[in-house]
């Protein structure tokens, strides 16, 4: 009989359609051995020189983590500028939209052809990185977070995770940093934590609800290393929903 500890429950599921701008929040997904079904098919370019979104870097992409995403159910991109309708993706409508709110010509495009609707003949952009399976964070490291940090503000939104776990505050602790290597079932779905998740510029910058602030990642780097939650690989594929119990395997 296989031994299990019990961790916490599964409290948030996120995916995000469109790198770099703002994920959407579901109920359930669906993992398969390469990830979520609908995660990060599109980016997000400059149209004048074809450089793709780094919120991270430069400045001018501040803003594009306010655009909200979502797939239909017939996994076609709709994107909405704070204010904005929700618009089909990509197209020349939501580009103009995009360009608009960012104040320069932008525009969606796929990375893959076949992430765009039937018919699109735009062009393509490449991948910025290569995207782990799995992107795990527990509430646990973001109230160690926010003990290093309590004037600021620990929201998942910062850091982009696809699984959000609700589990007990470890005094001193960002817990799941000090896993990798192991195994972990999530309802049926099983993982293995394979590498910590280094932050970068991102988590400082402001979205709806909170405020730019550099001390987020100063506390990261200077008590875990520049990490915050962790990459996992999916030895197992399974649908995840809120509330599903994750264990040590």
């Amino acid at each position: 009989m296989r031994d299990e500890v019990l961790l916490g429950a599964v409290s948030e599921l996120w995916r995000y359609p469109a790198s770099s701008l703002a994920g959407e929040r579901l109920e359930a997904i669906s993992i398969g051995v390469e990830g979520i079904a609908g995660d990060r098919m599109f980016g997000l370019v400059d149209a004048t020189d074809n450089e793709i979104a780094r919120p991270d870097r430069d400045a001018k992409w501040h803003e594009v983590p306010r655009i909200r995403t979502r797939l239909t159910r017939n996994r076609e991109l709709e994107v909405a500028v704070p204010g904005g309708d929700w618009l089909p993706a990509p197209g020349a409508e939501s580009d103009r939209s995009v360009s608009a709110y960012l104040g320069f010509e932008a525009s969606i495009r796929p990375f893959r052809r076949e992430n765009a609707a039937a018919g699109y003949s735009g062009p393509l952009t490449a991948e910025r990185y290569r995207k782990a399976p799995i992107h795990l964070l527990t509430t646990a490291s973001l109230a160690r977070l926010k003990a290093l940090h309590p004037e600021g503000t620990a929201d998942p939104r910062r850091f982009r995770p696809n699984i959000v776990v609700d589990m007990a505050p470890v005094e001193g602790s960002f817990p799941e940093t000090e896993w990798i290597g192991r195994k972990l079932a999530i309802g049926e779905l099983l993982l293995t934590i394979s590498e910590p998740c280094r932050r970068c510029g991102f988590t400082i910058i402001a979205q709806d609800g909170f405020d730019h602030d550099p001390a987020i990642l100063r506390n990261l780097v200077r008590h875990n290393a520049h990490n915050l939650g962790a990459y996992c690989t999916v030895d197992r594929p399974a649908n995840v929903a809120i509330g599903n119990a994750m264990r040590f395997l």
